[in-house]
């Protein structure tokens, strides 16, 4: 992606310029790339287009990791009120 020449790069069905996906993937860390992966184990459907699938979850990955971790949090934490 990072390396692309196309005027427009498909993420999520929808076509963005090339400039806001490469910017968005050099934000990337370790951290999101390993939360991604983590998802991609849990994941129990079927990924018919998986270079489309990880494309998708890495441009989200800072978006959605947060509120991920947190809805644990809250799951793990739900009833143990002190």
């Amino acid at each position: 992606v990072v390396c692309s020449n196309a005027p427009y790069i498909r993420v999520l069905r929808e076509e963005k310029p090339t400039e806001v996906v490469k910017s968005q993937f050099l934000k990337l860390n370790s951290e999101h790339i390993r939360f991604v992966m983590d998802c991609l184990e849990e994941n129990t459907t079927k990924v018919k287009n998986m270079r489309q699938y990880l494309i998708s979850t890495l441009y989200n990955a800072p978006l959605t990791m947060g509120n991920y971790y947190r809805s644990l949090v809250n799951h793990d934490m739900y009833g143990d009120k002190v």
